[in-house]
């Protein structure tokens, strides 16, 4: 089943790209949103609840504005807000988030289970990033907030890293560019070597479903298949648009 959660503002609401940590709006009114998202994904069955902690939330937001190196990024605060409470709900023990950049998508994920926002517990989080320069900033960033290594970052292709993963994936964020020809059309590649490592109840997350929607094609027939997924909405907040599909 496939559906559409819209924000009333979605095609006013903007990001800044160069300026990662700019306000928006007023913080009451990015939490209702976030909420109403939310709501959405639970009465679909992909979350099970729509509770997280909005303290810890802010506690993770703030670590990255002050520990992180971003040049530029389009996710914005609605969007780290959601990242960090799907999360938060779903609890992931084993995460992998693929085409990274800098590292604030991932830590955008990540932060539930590692530094001031951690709520839960995880084995392995992985942010996976081709460019080895930008992998290597990723890794520094992430460092700053997780001292421990549960929340790490390489420099691979990702679909090579979730073919090779040994344990079961229960979260999937996608975000990464393939080749010329297939550019954001890598989605379904990486989902695909995934799929048989994702248990029933996982959650798969594929950013630009909106501005990228052409490319994303064949990924989103896919995950808007019954027979592939078993649920699976399009979250459009702004011109970039998040799928939220669960297995």
């Amino acid at each position: 089943m496939a559906r559409t959660y819209y924000s009333d503002d979605w095609d006013r609401y903007k990001m800044v790209y160069n300026e990662p940590h700019r306000v928006l709006e007023p913080l009451e009114n990015e939490i209702a949103i976030v909420d109403a998202a939310l709501d959405v994904l639970h009465e679909d069955g992909i979350l099970p609840h729509t509770k997280y902690d909005h303290i810890k939330m802010m506690a993770h937001r703030e670590a990255v504005a002050e520990l992180f190196e971003i040049p530029w990024t389009a996710i914005n605060p609605r969007m780290q807000r959601l990242l960090y409470a799907i999360n938060a709900i779903i609890q992931p023990e084993n995460m992998i988030a693929a085409g990274v950049f800098c590292g604030n998508t991932f830590i955008s994920n990540a932060g539930a289970a590692v530094g001031p926002g951690a709520c839960y517990t995880a084995k392995q989080l992985i942010g996976v990033e081709i460019k080895e320069e930008e992998a290597a900033r990723a890794e520094r960033n992430v460092r700053r907030i997780d001292p421990t290594g549960v929340a790490r970052v390489v420099a691979e292709d990702a679909v090579d890293t979730v073919t090779h993963f040994a344990e079961p994936i229960q979260l999937l964020y996608l975000d990464a560019d393939g080749d010329r020809e297939r550019g954001k059309g890598i989605y379904l590649d990486i989902f695909e070597a995934a799929y048989d490592k994702m248990p029933p109840g996982s959650v798969i997350l594929a950013h630009n479903s909106v501005n990228s929607a052409g490319r994303l094609k064949h990924y989103l027939d896919f995950v808007r298949d019954p027979a592939h997924c078993r649920a699976s909405v399009n979250v459009i907040f702004d011109g970039e648009g998040l799928e939220v599909s669960a297995k």
